[in-house]
């Protein structure tokens, strides 16, 4: 049994929590016993939303469209791996597909937060860069992320694809994206985990859909 006592050889004052242990074989055992069952949930409730989802996309793309990422925390950083991974490669070198991380740009967000609410945080962005016919992918784990639900409210009405990946219930998304990926566990790292598992199946999928990389290529 490995067991891990936190507080063994700490300096002193650098942690007064209480004394604890971990049995880390347990934990280790138990952390992929769980995402294992979410991964099989997943298989089994999301094909649909995911096929649907990468159509979609497939369609903007095709037109002259994009794909906008965004999200919170954990999901920001989801959205700029997603685009990342879209403009410049992920299975092998090819045409850039056009994607953008509403995440990333220090003096818009920070100019939205402090003049007009973090709320508006991604919605502005969306009525300056979207156009009808692009992809809005809103990642939030609970579905109830304020910022998120507005800039998908805007992405509908301006006639573009309010797509979003959530967890549990899916909150207040349900009704209002469309496809939506509602990963089964309310397990906030679980759902994490699925999340980027889906985002880069999109990056793949698209690839090989669009014709920019040979379809037995892994």
């Amino acid at each position: 049994m490995n067991l891990l006592y936190p507080n063994k050889g700490a300096r002193e004052g650098f942690w007064e929590g209480p004394v604890g242990q971990i049995d880390l074989d347990t934990f280790f055992s138990a952390e992929l016993a769980e995402h294992a069952t979410v991964v099989t949930a997943t298989h089994e409730a999301l094909g649909q939303p995911f096929a649907e989802l990468v159509r979609v996309s497939i369609e903007a793309i095709r037109q002259g469209g994009k794909l906008f990422f965004f999200g919170n925390g954990g999901s920001a950083a989801d959205a700029q791996h997603l685009a990342t991974e879209l403009t410049v490669r992920y299975i092998t070198d090819r045409e850039p597909i056009p994607a953008i991380a509403l995440t990333t740009d220090t003096s818009a967000l920070t100019a939205i937060g402090n003049d007009l609410g973090f709320d508006q945080l991604f919605a502005r962005q969306i009525r300056a860069l979207g156009r009808a016919g692009d992809v809005a992918v809103g990642i939030s784990t609970s579905g109830r992320s304020r910022n998120v639900i507005l800039a998908l409210q805007a992405a509908r009405e301006m006639a573009m694809v309010p797509a979003a990946l959530s967890g549990g219930d899916g909150g207040e998304l349900k009704g209002l994206a469309a496809p939506l990926l509602i990963v089964p566990s309310t397990t906030t790292a679980r759902i994490q985990e699925m999340h980027i598992t889906l985002g880069q199946m999109l990056c793949g999928a698209l690839e090989q859909a669009l014709g920019l990389v040979e379809t037995d290529r892994r």
